[in-house]
């Protein structure tokens, strides 16, 4: 397996989309070949480093790691006599099918394909025994498991159900059917033995054998252990890959120049230092450290790099969200938190622009003028997806496949832009909490979990709780109203979720990488919240699809939507990437009114 360092696809991707879409392991389609990304190792980085320490400190931790730096995505440079940058790919499968159709042996709509081996193409073409030249595209179908692992599948051993002495003889691809479905497809080879692909997805019969723990994105030889059967998988299918991404919002630091001063020297120096006295003797003995935090108390460089390794909270690191919800809940009308560097600017909007009967439970709207997101990459899965737990955190337990054999950093990207922050009253979603007919909800809501949990043990995911499900449907709720007049689409609009102790609340933001800022519109909108949470409501009440979505019960095993309450595309889902929990944990009852009407609103009015 040969590394193509020179292909390079016609169109280009942006680096955003490396990091949730196209990272180390997944697959793309060149023009006359598939190739899949390889990994850290072989990229040529960029020079640019991104520093957020309070992520850094967290994935380094997290993969236990010594130290950790944060990357972009190498960019294609303009300039030709710029230092050489780039992603390293990786030629995968070895199989590919001829283009053009042949007749099969049934006749009729039977359309046959001959299967072919890489080692038997001369260049982009295949060459028969007539010496007729076959123009070939890769094959659809590979194996991979759920550690990640993925490889060719053995064609041979598949179409004969095992081993055999016929090595020789072609292998073709039947269609007999119109349709493109699994059972329509056939595996053939000229001996007569032959073998339906749906035979492939067979769950619990091993079709396609044990998982030999291949990891073509690292190398040929890059093999590991693993007690994983292999699954059929479609190579452009949604289900191939899934970035494992973790992203914070920074957040203002108390002093800047301290903050900078200890960024220069913070990765090489001061990352793995335990104590007070260690950073006297690092001062002492290291000329750039000295000369870096020079002017500055030990005390108050200590401060910092306690505060990069996370703010204790009861004797524990403060959660992803708990640090970004104690400081947008701390923004006033009078005093604003604002950073020069253009970083995070955020004001606290009076309270008489938006005090309306509705937003009785509404405690604080901040708008957010300027915010920055740093999103890191830390590994990938198949077959299903893993999200951050509503703390933000990554989920421990999780396993996912590797973006490099040795991993000294992690490829990352800035996104700016602005939001809007709302406030809940604590004490409002405390008592409505207690309600006889919010528990019992819940308790149905909980059961669907149960049934889920059932169907996936390998997952980490918790319930999130009846206070985190009210939250994100008005959150969900409110991204449809407002993206109707903020200038943006609603697949622009992100949301983070606030489900805590300490208390509840809604940003929803948007940001792009490649811009200083943005223009306004999701701000300007945000002074007219009060209108678009009451157009939320009243379209919440009705879905196109009521009394069915209404109705809707999440341990109902004929349905499959056991994280759903009262949800559906009808109403409440968008689009996976605003969503940080790829559209689970949704219910319209909770909220407002329904068709079906369980009492467990919390919105009355």
């Amino acid at each position: 397996m040969k590394p193509q360092r020179n292909a390079r696809p016609h169109g280009q991707l942006r680096q955003s989309q490396v990091i949730t879409t196209f990272g180390p392991g997944s697959m793309i389609d060149l023009p006359t070949r598939s190739v899949i990304i390889g990994g850290l190792d072989t990229w040529l980085k960029s020079a640019d480093e991104i520093h957020e320490p309070r992520l850094i400190e967290k994935i380094r931790r997290l993969l236990n790691l010594g130290q950790l730096r944060f990357y972009p995505p190498p960019a294609n440079p303009d300039d030709p006599t710029a230092a050489k940058t780039g992603i390293h790919v990786y030629e995968f499968p070895s199989w590919f099918v001829t283009q053009d159709v042949e007749i099969g042996p049934r006749g009729g709509l039977t359309r046959s394909r001959m299967l072919v081996h890489r080692a038997s193409l001369d260049g982009t073409r295949y060459i028969d025994d007539r010496k007729r030249k076959h123009p070939v595209v890769p094959v659809r179908f590979v194996r991979a498991c759920r550690n990640g692992h993925i490889a060719d599948l053995d064609w041979r051993f598949f179409a004969h159900r095992g081993a055999t002495e016929c090595r020789r003889k072609p292998l073709w691809m039947d269609e007999r059917g119109t349709s493109g479905d699994l059972a329509e497809i056939v595996v053939r080879c000229d001996c007569g033995k032959e073998r339906r692909l749906s035979d492939a997805t067979i769950t619990g019969q091993k079709v396609l054998g044990m998982c030999e723990g291949q990891r073509p994105w690292l190398g040929p030889v890059a093999w590991e252990g693993c007690d994983q059967p292999n699954r059929l998988l479609v190579r452009s299918a949604s289900n191939a890959y899934f970035a494992r991404v973790m992203s914070v919002i920074s957040l203002p630091d108390k002093n800047e120049s301290i903050e900078k001063a200890v960024n220069d020297v913070y990765s090489d120096n001061l990352a793995e230092l335990e104590s007070v006295d260690e950073l006297r003797f690092m001062r002492k003995k290291i000329a750039q450290v000295k000369a870096a935090l020079d002017g500055f108390t030990d005390d108050e460089i200590w401060a910092e790099i306690q505060s990069r390794k996370g703010a204790t909270l009861g004797g524990q690191a403060k959660s992803v969200k708990q640090a970004e919800f104690e400081v947008l809940s701390s923004a006033t009308e009078q005093a604003g938190i604002d950073i020069t560097d253009t970083s995070f600017s955020a004001r606290a909007l009076a309270k008489e622009v938006w005090e309306k009967p509705w937003m009785g439970a509404v405690e604080r709207v901040v708008l957010v003028h300027r915010l920055r997101e740093v999103v890191a990459q830390v590994g990938f899965t198949r077959f299903e997806a893993s999200s951050p737990d509503v703390e933000g955190e990554l989920q421990m337990g999780v396993k996912s496949a590797p973006l490099a054999m040795d991993a000294t950093w992690l490829p990352a990207v800035e996104n700016r832009g602005e939001g809007v922050f709302i406030q809940f009253k604590k004490a409002a979603i405390d008592d409505w909490l207690k309600r006889p007919e919010v528990i019992d909800r819940g308790k149905r809501l909980y059961t669907g979990f149960e049934a889920w949990k059932a169907a996936h043990p390998q997952s980490g995911r918790l319930f999130p709780g009846l206070s985190y499900y009210l939250l994100h449907t008005v959150s969900h709720m409110l991204l449809t109203a407002v993206s109707l007049e903020c200038g943006y689409p609603a697949s622009s609009i992100r949301e983070r979720v606030y489900s805590l102790e300490a208390g509840y609340g809604i940003l929803l933001y948007t940001g792009s990488p490649d811009a200083e800022g943005t223009l306004g519109g999701l701000v300007e909108t945000g002074r007219q919240i009060h209108r678009h949470l009451q157009a939320a409501l009243e379209l919440a009440r009705l879905c196109s699809n009521d009394p069915v979505c209404a109705q809707h019960d999440p341990p109902a095993p004929h349905e499959g939507r056991f994280l759903h309450g009262a949800a559906c595309h009808g109403c409440l889902l968008v689009a996976e990437t605003s969503c940080e929990q790829q559209n689970d944990f949704l219910d319209r009852s909770l909220a407002v009114p329904t068709v079906e009407a369980v009492g467990a609103e919390f919105f009355t009015g």
